[in-house]
C-alpha cells in the first residue's frame, strides 16, 4: 500500500529529469486563489451550449459564459481520440508522446503480452470489495498540474479527482493526488485505489450509506422539461438511433429494468443522475477535506460523463443529449453556488472543457445528407494484411498484435528472415493505405526519425511513443468510423473541444485565436504565479492572462 513518503519519493522520481521550478510568490498572499475546478465533461461537442443555450438557467453554462473568458477556437488533435488519451493530455500539458497513454492497451514488445494503461495488481480497491481498484497511474510518464501544485507547495496543496470513470479519476488526479474517487460499477458505490488512499475515509463511507446509485436507477428517467420544449434534438423515436441493447430509444426509460439487463450499476454512467452523483460527491469532498481554506491553492479535478459508451447509441441531436445537458447545467449551477459561499466568491477559478469530443454517426450523415462517409472493417483488413504479408515473406504470424489505429509486427519474426524492419513497415503501411476510408498509413520507423514533427502529420507524431506504439499507425477519412465484430466501437474524428475560464482574475471576453488543449495547463500554472515547466509544449493563452 502507497504511504505518502513513497507517493512523494515516485513524484521526485518522475520530476528528476527536468529543470528545478520555483513558485512566484504572490505580492500579497491573501490574494492567492484558493481553489481551481477543472472541469472535463467527456465527449462535449463545442456546440452543444450554443445550441441548448435558450433552455439553460442563467446560474450554470449562461453564468460560465457571460461572466468568463470563452476559448472558441479550441481543438486537441489526438491520434487516437479518446478520453483515456485525452484526459491525460489535457491535465499534463503534453501528448502522448511524451505521457505515454497511448490508448487503453499496448503491446509491450519486451514482454510480449498486452499492458493496460491503468491495471496494477500491486494496489487495491479501497471502499468496496471489487477488483475495479487494483489500478494506478504508474504508466503515465509525466506530473499532472496537480503534481506541480505538490511539489512547489511541498506538499500543503490538497489534490483530488472525482469522476465517474476509473481512467479520468486515475489520470487526471496524477501521482501525488490526496485521492481519486470513481463509481464502482459492482457497487455503485463511490471508491478509489490504495494508489492514492490508505483508508477510505468517513465522510466518503457516510455518502456510500445513502446509496444514492440505488435511488436514481430506481425510478424513470422522463425529460426535464415537456418533450415539445426540446426543439434543438431530432424527434425522441428517430429511425437511427439504436437506443440502449438496440431496442429502446425512447423517453421514459425505465432505469431498474436496464440496470438488472446490465447486471451492474454501468448503466447510470449514461444518465444524467450519474453526473448529480459525481457533483454530490465533490460538494461532500470539498466540505470535508476543506478545500480553498487557506492560502494555498489547492485542485479538484472534476469529470462529468456525457453517455459514457452509449454515445453511439444516441446522435449528438439526440433528445437523450439535450436533457442531459439541461440537467447538466443545473448541476453547474448548484456547484458554482457551492463555490461561492464555501470558498468565496472571487477565491476560486474554474476551468471547463473536454479531454475528447464526440462526432456524429456515419448512418445519420449518409442518409440524411448524403456524405461520403462509411465504416472501415479492421478485422477484415487485418486479415487481408496478413495474407498480404504470408505472401510477399512467406507463412508466419508477422502481424503480432493489432489496436485502435494500431499494427504492431512480429519483429522477432522480422529479425529472424533477415529482413529490415522498415522495409516491412512501409510495405504493410503501403497495403493499408490501399483500403476505403483510410485518409494515411505511416511507418513508424519514419516518426523515430522525426520526419514529420513539422508536417500535417503532426497529429500521429504527437501521439507516437518509441516503446509504446505500434509499427503502422493508421487515420481514417473525415467521417469515417470503424465497425468491429465482437466489441462495441469508440471512435471520434473531432479534435475540437469547449475551453472556458471563470472565477478569480479572469476577464468577460470571448477569442477567436487558435488555443490547444495543451495550453491548459501552462495558463493556469501561470495565473496561479508558478513557473512553467520546460517540459510542457503549450503557451500560456494570452486574453486568459491578461
Amino acid at each position: 500500500m502507497l504511504n505518502r513518503l513513497q507517493t512523494l519519493l515516485i513524484l521526485v522520481f518522475i520530476l528528476s529529469s527536468f529543470p528545478v521550478f520555483s513558485q512566484k510568490i504572490p505580492v500579497n498572499q491573501s490574494d492567492q486563489t484558493r481553489l481551481v475546478v477543472v472541469i472535463n465533461v467527456e465527449q462535449m461537442r463545442t456546440d452543444y451550449i450554443s445550441r441548448f443555450w435558450n433552455q439553460f438557467q442563467q446560474g450554470g453554462f449562461r453564468r460560465l459564459m457571460n461572466e468568463g473568458t470563452v476559448c472558441s477556437n479550441t481543438s486537441m488533435d489526438l491520434h487516437i481520440k479518446k478520453n483515456i488519451t485525452g484526459v491525460p493530455t489535457l491535465f499534463t500539458g503534453v501528448y502522448p508522446a511524451r505521457h505515454g497513454i497511448v490508448n487503453d492497451s499496448w503491446y509491450d514488445r519486451l514482454r510480449e503480452k498486452e499492458v493496460s494503461a491503468l491495471e496494477d495488481n500491486y494496489y487495491i480497491t479501497v471502499g468496496s470489495d471489487s477488483e475495479e481498484g487494483q489500478i494506478s497511474s504508474a504508466n503515465l510518464l509525466m506530473p499532472t498540474i496537480g503534481d506541480v501544485l505538490k511539489l512547489n507547495s511541498q506538499n500543503e496543496a490538497k489534490v483530488f479527482s472525482v469522476a465517474l470513470n476509473a481512467s479520468s479519476a486515475v489520470l487526471s488526479a496524477g501521482h501525488a493526488a490526496d485521492g481519486a474517487y470513481w463509481m464502482d460499477e459492482l457497487t455503485g458505490h463511490m471508491i478509489s485505489t490504495s494508489y492514492f488512499v490508505d483508508q477510505f475515509p468517513g465522510w466518503a463511507r457516510t455518502f456510500n450509506d445513502k446509496r444514492f446509485a440505488d435511488l436514481y436507477l430506481d425510478r424513470d428517467w422522463a425529460t426535464l422539461l415537456p418533450a415539445t420544449s426540446y426543439t434543438e434534438s431530432l424527434e425522441d423515436d428517430y429511425i437511427l438511433e439504436p437506443g440502449y441493447y438496440q431496442k429502446w430509444n425512447t423517453f421514459p426509460y425505465n432505469l431498474k429494468k436496464l440496470k438488472n439487463r446490465a447486471g451492474n450499476y454501468k448503466v447510470l454512467k449514461t444518465t444524467p443522475f450519474g453526473n448529480t452523483m459525481v457533483k454530490d460527491f465533490a460538494l461532500s469532498l470539498i466540505d470535508a477535506e476543506r478545500l480553498g481554506q487557506d492560502y494555498v491553492p489547492d485542485l479538484l479535478a472534476l469529470n462529468f460523463s456525457s453517455m459514457d459508451y452509449e454515445q453511439g447509441s444516441f446522435s449528438p441531436n439526440s433528445v437523450e443529449i439535450e436533457d442531459l445537458y439541461l440537467r447538466l447545467d443545473r448541476n453547474l449551477e448548484h456547484l458554482l453556488n457551492f463555490l461561492d459561499k464555501k470558498v468565496g466568491r472571487d477565491q476560486y477559478l474554474v476551468v471547463l472543457s473536454s479531454a475528447c469530443s464526440t462526432s456524429y454517426p456515419v448512418a445519420y450523415l449518409k442518409e440524411e445528407f448524403n456524405m461520403p462517409v462509411g465504416f472501415v472493417a479492421p478485422e477484415s483488413m487485418i486479415a487481408l494484411l496478413k495474407s498480404f504479408l504470408n505472401i510477399s515473406y512467406g507463412q508466419g504470424e508477422w502481424v503480432e498484435f493489432v489496436t485502435d489505429q494500431q499494427i504492431y509486427l512480429n519483429r522477432e519474426l522480422i529479425e529472424k528472415n533477415g529482413l529490415e524492419l522498415g522495409d516491412v513497415q512501409r510495405k504493410a503501411a503501403s497495403f493499408i493505405n490501399q483500403f476505403e476510408g483510410i485518409k494515411l498509413s505511416l511507418p513508424s520507423v519514419d516518426f523515430e526519425r522525426g520526419d514529420y514533427l513539422r508536417s500535417q502529420l503532426a497529429t500521429i507524431a504527437d501521439s507516437y511513443n518509441l516503446k509504446r506504439s505500434g509499427d503502422v499507425l493508421f487515420m481514417l477519412e473525415d467521417g469515417w468510423q470503424p465497425e468491429y465484430k465482437f466489441k462495441r466501437t469508440i471512435y471520434t474524428d473531432n479534435a475540437r473541444i469547449p475551453l472556458i475560464w471563470f472565477g478569480k482574475g479572469i476577464q468577460k471576453r470571448i477569442t477567436i485565436n487558435p488555443v490547444d488543449g495543451v495550453d491548459v495547463v501552462p495558463t493556469l500554472l501561470n495565473l496561479l504565479g508558478f513557473d512553467i515547466p520546460d517540459y510542457c509544449i503549450g503557451k500560456v493563452i494570452p486574453e486568459v492572462s491578461q
